[in-house]
């Protein structure tokens, strides 16, 4: 079991620490915060699109292709209704010039089944437990 520890700094900042990893996630200041960090749904969103790019980078790693060029960009959109959620997701893989179109659709299939993704299409069981 991996472990995450999120902890109260202050206003509506919070220390994220995964593995030693610090990571600050805070609100913007029209939502009362400072804006000393990006979202917890930003965090989300970017690490959709992280790792659809880690997959694609090694996609392209085993085929022999360089990852230079290589981004994914995330555009997405909050609900207008209940309850509060990330209504869509577009994520756009930018992809080195060197990949051969008979191979665009592979990396298509390896990038839509990042760890990520697979968890939110696949949803885990999430319990929340007051100490």
């Amino acid at each position: 079991m991996t472990h995450v520890d999120v902890g109260y700094l202050d206003g509506e900042a919070y220390e994220i620490d995964v593995r030693g990893h610090r990571v600050r996630v805070d609100q913007p200041v029209a939502d009362g915060g400072k804006d000393s960090g990006p979202t917890p749904t930003e965090l989300f969103v970017a690490s959709l699109s992280a790792c659809v790019a880690y997959y694609a980078g090694r996609f392209l790693t085993r085929h022999g292709l360089p990852r230079q060029g290589l981004r994914v960009d995330a555009d997405y959109d909050m609900a207008t209704d209940r309850p509060a959620r990330v209504a869509a997701i577009r994520l756009t893989v930018h992809v080195p010039a060197e990949l051969p179109d008979q191979r665009r659709g592979a990396l298509l299939a390896v990038a839509a089944h990042c760890t990520v993704h697979n968890t939110i299409t696949t949803t885990p069981d999430v319990t929340i437990a007051l100490d």
